[in-house]
């Protein structure tokens, strides 16, 4: 089996491939498993040096727009496509033409060329709970659903939104067997922080764990719905091995997700590290993020992702302690 993904060298794409080269095999649509021969991974930077020497690793760098304008990708006898690429919501807002380049005109592109393969390969598509919004004036639906009608109110929005309508009429076509997949805000990301409006929410802990301030732009009482970067990447590959009929319709699926607080994540990160950390965090609204996130949904239900065998996080401050485990060397404070 041969897979490509996009976006191969973040956190979520390197982390789907240590995932997949350790499993060995993966099970299409319901399919025997077989053995994974090769995984593409492509971006713009190289990835960590770990998939650079497992040999069964290609990289090919470079703009994803041109790579795949170029016929490069995906390859002859690409089974699998994970399309994880995507220009991030805080980036989308300060540069439309961004974001309808990088997640809008590259998915269209990917899906024409996984097309002209013949081959109905299985794609894999990275949307958000960012498709759903508060409209102005109007209160936020009660309990989010797969079938709830979307109402994004960002570019980036609006954007997974159009890319889960083209996955859905791919898969009508029978170009491709489509799953679209609703990722929560992930937390917690390690590395450096990243353009999305939805950072803190892995920055007011990565941060103070090792002993650096950060900002919390909204207030106490704002309710999230997240999901550990170990439930997502399962969420991730249960899609590529659902069949049709485990599937259902072809519109995206809602990961599970943890509703909780942001005076809840702070007080799970006081419970792990103590109060030195807890008082790194500077309570400062920022109102274009608080904006933002005000539109998002914290009540999310997972109905058909439950279906599926799919479990939310049971709690928050178990998600820090699972990264702390993770990322020992990003961990300056004692931890209890």
């Amino acid at each position: 089996m041969n897979i490509l993904i996009t976006g191969g060298s973040g956190f979520l794409g390197a982390r789907l491939a240590r995932t997949l080269l350790s499993r060995g095999t993966l099970a299409l649509a319901g399919g025997a498993a077989q053995r994974i021969a090769s995984i593409t991974l492509t971006d713009r930077a190289p990835p960590p040096q770990d998939l650079q020497d497992d040999a069964r690793v290609r990289f090919v760098g470079g703009d994803l727009n041109e790579l795949l304008a170029g016929g490069q990708l995906p390859q002859a006898g690409t089974d699998c496509v994970f399309h994880l690429a995507a220009a991030v919501s805080g980036e989308c807002e300060a540069d439309f033409d961004l974001g309808m380049r990088s997640n809008f005109a590259a998915t269209q592109t990917l899906l024409a060329n996984c097309r002209a393969l013949g081959t109905r390969p299985t794609v894999v598509f990275a949307s958000s709970l960012a498709v759903f919004g508060k409209l102005p004036g109007q209160p936020m639906p009660t309990g989010i659903d797969d079938f709830t009608l979307p109402t994004p109110q960002s570019s980036y929005g609006i954007q997974k939104f159009v890319g889960e309508q083209l996955m859905a009429d791919y898969g009508r076509k029978g170009f491709i067997r489509a799953r679209s997949v609703r990722l929560m805000t992930v937390s917690v990301r390690p590395g450096r922080p990243n353009g999305a409006a939805s950072g803190f929410l892995s920055g007011m802990l990565r941060e103070p764990l090792a002993g650096v301030r950060a900002q919390v732009p909204v207030a106490a009482a704002t309710v999230v719905a997240l999901a550990s970067p170990g439930r997502t990447i399962e969420g991730i590959v249960r899609a590529a091995e659902a069949s049709d009929a485990e599937w259902g319709p072809l519109t995206a699926v809602n990961l599970p997700a943890l509703r909780t607080t942001v005076g809840e994540m702070a007080a799970a990160l006081e419970r792990v590290a103590g109060s030195d950390a807890a008082g790194l965090l500077d309570w400062t609204p920022d109102p274009a993020i608080e904006r933002l996130v005000s539109t998002w949904p914290g009540d999310v239900k997972s109905t058909r992702a439950q279906g599926l065998g799919l479990r939310p996080d049971g709690d928050f401050e178990s998600i820090v302690r699972e990264y702390v485990r993770e990322n020992p060397q990003a961990v300056k404070l004692p931890v209890r």
